[in-house]
This record gives structure tokens, C-alpha cells and sequence, in this order.
């Protein structure tokens, strides 16, 4: 018998401050984000609360006073989920926890539940599984979560031991194995990395949901899963793509995001190995979005974290066939502010290709300027080709005469 009963969706409220690091405008771009982040995880915001703040209190975030507004909506509207912008304290969850009386997430648990839909192979499933139990063990005050059971409870616990205390051993014992299954993966990549011999790496790199799997797979005529999410792909993936006469390794990865979870920086270690060791980055942009200069800051950022920072760049600002005269202001823009799509030529007299050594406008969905793209992508793969294989030089001059 069909079951067609339809899962009803989790209605949620949003909950940022506004503080003197971040203005009310930043704190609207960050709600937005984790609007799509709820989203993502199959979630609806239904309404957004903020409060301006020296600082997040450090029992409950908000004030008192907020706290109780905010449980008043939740009841009133039958809310089963607050999710908070910032990561939250332990003490903070657990105080938190005893006002609203519902489901409380921090953003970085939000994100982590997002990996675990999204992760498809062992190794990333087992990347997303370090990074919860490491973001669990710190908060198993609040949440009296029995662990021993997965193991079997008989002759388990010492004399005098606390059930919270077994909770604590098994996560540590469990990190400790996921960490080890992780380093023999990570030698077994890098054996991998090593065996790939001399051949030049470029890595897409850029913030979550820019079109790095799209790009790659008009790129490298592959079937990367793409799709309009956050963290459509977690996995890395390398393909080897040929322009013209040359051959290297195109490596997709998992996208950046602001205020990124310090235990999935830990747990994909191997993921931004494969940007660490690239040759070159193609660092893609969503141009239509309101606030790509912000995510260029944060790749950038995190890039600078890993010792990646000073590896050549090329500016991809995609999507420029999504984009309206509403995202940019009009006098970045070398045009009239009554045209909605912009031509290439328009694209090439603004700022950003000025501020940028080597930037492309192109759009991989409807692979506009995909030539032009190639053409920038094989000169710069070329150039360290020639370093790496100095005898080849003549075999290239005599094909691009060709």
C-alpha cells in the first residue's frame, strides 16, 4: 500500500545579534544565509528575531526579556525549532533549552546536519561523523545521551562512574578511532596525490553554491552532482581534463562558508589538501549574489588559514546570466542602470576585472564566454607546464602556430 501522507515541514525562528563587530545589515546577510541553510536542511524560517547587543550574553545569548518574546511567538505559532546564528556554549544551550522548551540548534549544528544529508561515500561520511561527535562532546550535559547502550553497558563502568562520565570515555574513544580511520584514508590519498606524477592540479575553489560542480562538469564533460543548495558536494572529486595539447587534474571541493565550523575545517583536512597542493585555483564567484565581495573575503580568508593564499588565481565571476542591475551598485558599473543583463564588454570595464590580474565573466550554466574561459585556463596551466617540462616548450609553440 502507497503511503501518501506528506512529511510535514519543520517550522523554525531565526535568532541573531546585532553587536559592535557586526551592524544590522551584516546580521540580516548572515539571517538570509541561514534562511537558506534551514532551507537546505528541510527546515522553513517563519520569522526572524535580533537584538542589539555589546556582545551575545553569556548565559543566553539574548537578554532575558528577548528570550521570553521570542518563547511567547514560539508557543503562540506551535514553532518546534529556534536556530541561533552563532555557535552556542554549552551553558548557553542548557539555559536556553529550559526557557523555550523546543528543539535548539546553533549554526554549527545546523551545518553539520546538512553534511550528514549530503555526505555519500564512507570517507565523507566519516569526515561529517568526527566533526559531530567532536561538536557533541563538550554538550552531553544537556543531553543525557545513554551512549553506553551502543556498546553494550555490562562491565563497561568502572566503580563509582557516572553514566554522564561513560557518555564523555565513549566519545572520546570514538573520535580517537574515527581520527585514525581518517589518517590511513588521508595517507591513502596522499599515495594517491603522489602516484598522479608531475601533472599540473587546478583546484575550484570558492564559497558553497557558487556553480563549482557545474563548472565542472562543462569542463571536464563529467557528472558531478550539481544542484541549487548549500553543500550540494562534499566529496572531492578529480578529473583529468585536456585543453588543446595539455593534460591536468581538475579537483572539485567543498564549498566555503562564513563563520565555517572549526570541526569540519579539522575533519576535511584531506579535502583542502587537495587545495593546498594545487598548482593553480580557480577561484569561482557568484556574481549574482548581493554579497559575493564578502564571500571572496571569507575563501580568501580560509585559503590564507591552509598556506594557500599565495598559489596563482583566477578570478571566475559566474552566473552573470542570473545577475540584475538591482545586485551591484550601478556606479561599479560602466553602463546604463536601466539594463538588466549586462554584456561581456560591460563585465570587462568594471572594478573587478580592473582589481583582479586575470578575471573571467561567464556564465557555466549557459556556457557564455566558456571559450574565452579555456583559452585563460590553458594559458595559465601552460605557463607551469613549461617549468615542469622545459623540453616540451617547442611542441607548444609549434601547435599554437598550428
Amino acid at each position: 500500500m502507497i503511503d501518501y501522507t506528506v512529511k510535514e515541514i519543520e517550522k523554525a525562528v531565526l535568532i541573531g545579534v546585532i553587536t559592535q563587530q557586526q551592524n544590522e545589515e551584516k546580521v540580516q546577510e548572515y539571517l538570509d544565509e541561514l534562511d537558506f541553510l534551514t532551507r537546505t536542511a528541510g527546515g522553513k524560517a517563519i520569522k526572524r528575531f535580533t537584538q542589539k547587543l555589546d556582545y551575545p550574553h553569556p548565559k543566553t545569548y539574548i537578554g532575558a526579556g528577548k528570550l521570553e518574546e521570542v518563547k511567547a511567538y514560539i508557543d503562540a505559532h506551535h514553532i518546534g525549532t529556534a536556530i541561533f546564528d552563532d555557535e552556542l556554549s554549552p551553558a548557553q544551550l542548557r539555559n536556553i533549552e529550559r526557557v523555550l522548551d523546543c528543539k535548539i540548534l546553533d549554526r554549527t549544528n545546523l551545518i553539520l546536519d546538512i553534511f550528514v544529508q549530503r555526505a555519500q561515500t564512507s570517507y565523507a561520511v566519516t569526515q561529517v561523523e568526527l566533526a559531530q561527535y567532536q561538536y557533541l562532546l563538550p554538550r552531553l550535559t544537556r543531553m543525557w545521551t545513554h551512549l553506553s547502550r551502543q556498546k553494550g553497558g555490562i562491565g563497561l563502568r568502572g566503580p563509582g562512574e557516572t553514566e554522564i562520565e561513560t557518555d564523555r570515555r565513549i566519545v572520546r574513544d570514538k573520535i580517537a578511532l574515527l581520527r585514525k580511520r581518517l589518517a590511513g584514508i588521508d595517507k591513502q590519498m596522499a599515495v594517491q596525490r603522489k602516484n598522479r606524477g608531475k601533472m599540473v592540479r587546478v583546484a575550484l575553489v570558492g564559497y558553497t553554491n557558487v556553480g563549482k560542480s557545474t563548472l565542472m562538469n562543462v569542463i571536464s564533460k563529467s557528472k558531478v552532482f550539481a544542484e541549487n543548495k548549500l553543500f550540494a558536494t562534499l566529496d572531492t572529486t578529480v578529473r583529468k581534463v585536456v585543453i588543446k595539447n595539455i593534460p591536468f587534474l581538475l579537483t572539485d571541493t567543498v564549498g566555503f562558508i562564513r563563520k565555517l565550523p572549526t570541526q569540519l575545517v579539522e575533519s576535511f583536512k584531506s579535502t583542502l589538501d587537495e587545495v593546498r597542493e594545487a598548482d593553480l585555483l580557480l577561484h569561482v564567484v557568484d556574481i549574482s549574489h548581493p554579497n559575493f565581495e564578502d564571500h571572496i573575503d571569507s575563501v580568501n580568508t580560509i585559503l590564507q588559514e591552509i598556506d594557500a593564499a599565495a598559489k596563482p588565481v583566477i578570478m571566475v565571476f559566474n552566473k552573470i546570466d542570473a545577475y540584475t542591475h538591482d545586485t551591484i551598485d550601478a556606479d561599479d558599473l560602466v553602463t546604463l542602470a536601466t539594463k538588466r543583463h549586462y554584456t561581456l564588454q560591460d563585465w570587462e570595464n568594471t572594478y573587478m576585472n580592473r582589481e583582479n590580474e586575470k578575471a573571467i565573466f561567464m556564465s557555466a550554466l549557459h556556457k557564455d564566454n566558456l571559450e574565452t574561459f579555456r583559452k585563460l585556463v590553458y594559458e595559465a596551466v601552460r605557463t607551469i607546464h613549461i617549468t615542469r617540462f622545459p623540453y616540451n616548450d617547442f611542441l607548444y609553440q609549434e601547435y599554437d602556430e598550428a
